[in-house]
């Protein structure tokens, strides 16, 4: 996961197809490698630290739940 500091109230866009350069953040990649996806826009609901999933496979996007850990990945 990418530890980050979130803002509250602050809109991000958390690269959901992998290719992004500046991760976990969106860089706009995916309109070459992957145009079928596109970021997942968020608001942060509070100010502080944050675990951001960046294997892509998590059930709680963009927020890490341990799906790293597994056989998948």
């Amino acid at each position: 996961p990418f530890p980050v500091e979130l803002k509250a109230g602050k809109t991000y866009g958390w690269c959901a197809c992998g290719y992004s350069k500046r991760q976990p953040w969106c860089d706009g990649a995916h309109k070459k490698e992957a145009p079928g996806l596109s970021p997942l826009r968020f608001t942060a609901s509070r100010d502080g630290p944050a675990l951001l999933c960046g294997c892509k496979r998590t059930r709680s996007p963009p927020f890490c739940d341990g799906s790293h850990k597994g056989d998948a990945v």
